[in-house]
């Protein structure tokens, strides 16, 4: 029969289960990293095959909506349509630089990489702390690890898991049952950053672009490219209002040409003024 105090016996059961929490939680934390990672080459692979057609169709109709108003200057309605016509595409043409930027960034985490976060995460976790100041610097060395994961930084992934294995913060410390308050908190503390990870999860999967990304997948399974349907629908539509601004425009040519003809005056450059 063990006779250790039943301080140390119950701590030990603790140690025991809260080390198959860390292993839990840094398999966690990579999954949900991951998935965030998924979901933003996603979408910036949406943005550029599909996104950008639709930048170009907010850039036509608001080209559109604006050789509308030439014809009509004086109606209000399409004044406030050329404006919000004109905001729209210059938010899509926004987004589309920040695709772009993000595009050349990306990268595919190794297994030594995954490795390296899994390692560390286990160490560093912010909720594995036991007060708040020590919560708050865990926070900063986990969005550093956070960004050196994301960003495929392997040498400082590297560096981080050599720091923290002789790190203090896995010694432990004074009698079994300060020893056995510590684990019970930090069991308490893992478990809420599961909650949190789980709702974090749910929000994700409730969003639509995880509902546009899971229908890719299945497309894809199915041997359908999704986003290139979207953009050859994207670009016949494209072609479409084309030949649309392309007539408005000799309409509005005719109509200054006429007015030049039959009065000398230049209605193109008063419009420019304008």
């Amino acid at each position: 029969m063990d006779s250790a105090p039943p301080e140390e016996l119950e701590l030990k059961k603790k140690l025991r289960v809260l080390e198959r929490l860390k292993d839990r939680l840094a398999d966690r934390e990579e999954d949900m990293a991951d998935l965030r990672e998924e979901l933003e080459r996603f979408e910036a692979r949406y943005t550029m095959e599909v996104g950008r057609l639709y930048a170009e169709q907010d850039e036509i109709d608001a080209e559109i909506a604006e050789e509308e108003l030439k014809l009509v200057p004086d109606d209000e309605e399409i004044k406030k349509r050329v404006e919000e016509l004109r905001r729209l595409a210059e938010e899509s043409a926004a987004r589309l630089r920040a695709a772009e930027e993000h595009e050349q960034d990306k990268w595919e985490p190794t297994a030594e990489a995954r490795k390296a976060y899994h390692d560390i995460a286990r160490v560093i976790h912010p909720d594995l702390a036991l007060d708040e100041t020590e919560k708050e610097r865990r926070h900063g060395l986990m969005a550093e690890l956070n960004h050196a994961y994301a960003s495929g930084d392997q040498q400082r992934l590297n560096k981080l898991v050599a720091e923290y294995r002789v790190s203090p913060e896995t010694v432990r410390g004074d009698s079994a049952g300060d020893a056995l308050v510590r684990a019970i908190r930090q069991i308490y503390q893992v478990k809420r950053r599961f909650a949190e990870l789980d709702a974090e999860q749910r929000e994700a999967e409730a969003s639509e672009l995880y509902e546009l990304f899971r229908k890719a997948e299945s497309e894809t399974a199915e041997g359908r490219d999704l986003l290139k349907q979207m953009a050859e629908r994207a670009a016949t539509h494209i072609r479409k209002s084309a030949r649309r601004l392309e007539n408005l425009r000799a309409v509005t040519a005719a109509q200054e040409e006429h007015v030049r003809e039959t009065f000398g005056m230049d209605i193109g450059e008063f419009r420019k003024q304008k």
